[in-house]
């Protein structure tokens, strides 16, 4: 293990492991990787506060130092709390939640598994109505005041185990995509159905058409009713959050880990975006959404 290396596996022991990105980069580990090699300061962590810059400073024989504000704040620990009432099953939260504490299937509400929530704030900007809340749960404790090195090492163990299953969900995504191009004949452009002159629907139009309940037909007036009554419901909960991210946003409230993300993270909020084209929703007219994936963690 070279110096450099060594260097960061003991910074990122004394990183709070929110895995929060809100230091600029896409997780502990990242970021204790750049404090090592000189890239980054060891003063963006607001999770850790003014104890977690002393920790560090302790270790790298630095001088103490303000934490950056330009990261965020030292706060009382939040934990999410998803309306039920309101969660329309979209799993963008859960497929954005960095510890798998979120549960629930697509077109099913969502809830939240209280002990694995490290407040890291990811799952607020992709909820398209605006149904979570990030509630303070430490009193006045901030910082490693609100926060435990065994709530810090499992918290480590739940985001490696998340990254294992996203690099299996991957790995089988692409073997299933594999397998389809190769039943795929070399000349299924002159299959029956367009020999006929049937319209061929291509993927990329299919991923936009609405999907109706199992046996409804497509022209049925109750369906169409109920399904525009639906997306008026949506779109109408959409403008609302764009509204409240905006006077967030004007107020300097924003949240601080949805800019500058890496090329990995913006890989997936573009996942995210096709995602929501597939379930029908017009794209946000606000910021970019957080790590998604197209396969939910628990569903």
């Amino acid at each position: 293990m070279s110096e450099v290396s060594a260097l960061a596996q003991r910074i990122d022991a004394l990183l709070p492991q929110t895995q929060c990105t809100k230091c600029g980069y896409a997780g502990c580990r990242p970021y204790a990787d750049a404090i090592a090699s000189g890239q980054a300061s060891y003063n963006q962590c607001p999770p850790g506060g003014a104890e977690g810059v002393e920790r560090l400073a302790k270790l790298l024989d630095r001088p103490i130092i303000p934490l950056n504000p330009e990261n965020g704040v030292a706060r009382p620990r939040p934990r999410a709390i998803i309306d039920e009432s309101l969660c329309i099953g979209c799993t963008l939260c859960l497929q954005a939640c960095p510890v798998d504490a979120i549960v629930g299937a697509a077109k099913l509400m969502h809830t939240v598994i209280e002990d694995r929530c490290t407040g890291c704030d990811l799952c607020v900007p992709p909820c398209p109505v605006d149904c979570i809340d990030m509630v303070p749960v430490t009193g006045e404790r901030t910082g490693w005041d609100a926060w435990s090195q065994t709530q810090a090492d499992a918290a480590r163990s739940h985001f490696e185990a998340h990254q294992v299953r996203l690099e299996k969900d991957k790995a089988q995504r692409e073997a299933r995509l594999a397998a389809r191009a190769a039943r795929v004949a070399p000349g299924a452009s002159t299959a029956p159905s367009a020999a006929h002159g049937a319209p061929q629907t291509t993927e990329a139009q299919a991923a936009t058409l609405p999907v109706l309940p199992s046996g409804t037909a497509a022209s049925s007036p109750v369906v169409d009713e109920a399904a525009a009554r639906k997306q008026a419901i949506i779109q109408a909960a959409l403008e609302r959050a764009r509204q409240k991210k905006a006077a967030l946003a004007a107020e300097g409230l924003g949240p601080k880990n949805t800019e500058n993300v890496s090329a990995n993270v913006q890989a997936q909020i573009d996942e995210a975006e096709a995602r929501r084209k597939r379930m029908g929703l017009s794209p946000p007219h606000d910021a970019a959404l957080p790590d998604t994936n197209d396969t939910p963690g628990k569903a």
